[in-house]
């Protein structure tokens, strides 16, 4: 999820099951939080505990990322312990310069749907996996990774060494640089005029397509931009608006922060013992042979090379008799 959408996802929406009691509470464009002072936008992303909002802030004038998780209690309990993640990040870096995602605010707001834990964070830019799709999965140029990696490698510092906290979920997904790839998508710098009340007519406020409507239009997108690659590999007829095999790069700020901390946890104080995502796994906790920091090093270096490639360095697929881990971990013994 793009947008300081932490921990959201780029993918379809996501249904409307998980609105009920429990669940997602039900955000409509020019909705106000905290007694109006944040006012809703535009949904930014969503997650399995969340979904994320553009914002405008009516104290300061600004931008933001209202994260707005489910009301069930397991989620309420897992957005305390990313603000008390958060809160320790921000305390300890006032200059805002340790490449991680800032927390400006948090509260309660209560709807249909129960209790919901809100978080404000910073509005930011689209993930690394954007940017590696809008690069149509080619390694980012050498430069540009460089200078992402560094940045990476600042937040986890601060981290690690000043915080003692354990990410245990870097990837792509998880890193947002600070600005959209398209400018006209940046609040900021498309001028764009907030939305101070809800829009009238549409009770959904505004143009909102139905789900199914816009799953198949994206689903139709998909397809045509599939078939026009083709043709262009086979020498046909590329159609008209079809991407290009090479994108330019050069204007994009390749700066970033890390994001979503609800699986973090403080080094001496751990509370689950599998963590990350399988492709981005160390050796050490397919082993469970207990883990450090070093687990985050470890997904950097997953991450890294993903830049610089395109490809996943690990991409296991399970089969009869042994589990994604286990071909991982052959991977791992083999490849060294």
């Amino acid at each position: 999820m793009s947008c300081s959408s932490s921990s959201g996802s780029e993918e379809d929406d996501e249904g409307m099951e998980s609105y009920r009691k429990g669940g997602y509470h039900a955000v409509r464009v020019g909705d106000q939080f905290a007694g109006g002072r944040y006012i809703a936008q535009r949904k930014l992303g969503w997650g399995q505990f969340s979904t994320v909002w553009l914002a405008y802030d009516t104290r300061t004038s600004e931008y933001v990322a209202l994260k707005i998780q489910k009301s069930a209690a397991q989620f309420a309990q897992a957005a305390l312990h990313e603000i008390e993640i958060l809160s320790a990040s921000a305390n300890g870096d006032p200059s805002n310069s340790s490449c991680i995602v800032r927390l400006i605010d948090h509260f309660k707001h209560t709807g249909p749907n129960g209790q919901h834990v809100c978080m404000v964070l910073e509005f930011l830019g689209d993930s690394l996996l954007r940017l590696i799709r809008h690069n149509r999965y080619k390694g980012l140029g050498l430069n540009k990774v460089r200078e992402i990696c560094k940045c990476i490698l600042i937040g986890l510092d601060y981290l690690h060494r000043e915080l003692g906290i354990i990410h245990t979920d870097l990837k792509l997904e998880n890193i947002l640089l600070f600005s959209t790839i398209d400018p006209t998508k940046d609040p900021v710098r498309s001028g764009l005029a907030p939305i101070l009340e809800r829009p009238e007519g549409n009770p959904n406020g505004g143009n909102t397509m139905n789900i199914i409507e816009k799953k198949l239009k994206r689903r139709a997108r998909r397809a045509v931009a599939k078939i026009s690659e083709r043709k262009a590999s086979m020498g046909g007829v590329v159609f008209e608006g079809a991407e290009k095999s090479q994108k330019n790069l050069d204007g994009i700020d390749a700066r970033c922060k890390v994001v979503d901390f609800g699986s973090a946890c403080w080094a001496d104080k751990q509370f689950a013992e599998e963590i990350q995502t399988r492709q981005y796994r160390a050796p050490e906790v397919i082993l469970r042979a207990g883990y450090s920091f070093s687990v985050d090093i470890w997904s950097f270096a997953c991450t890294a090379f993903e830049l610089a490639t395109g490809d996943m360095m690990f991409a296991p697929k399970g089969g009869e008799g042994f589990s994604e881990d286990e071909v991982r971990w052959f991977f791992v013994v083999f490849r060294a």
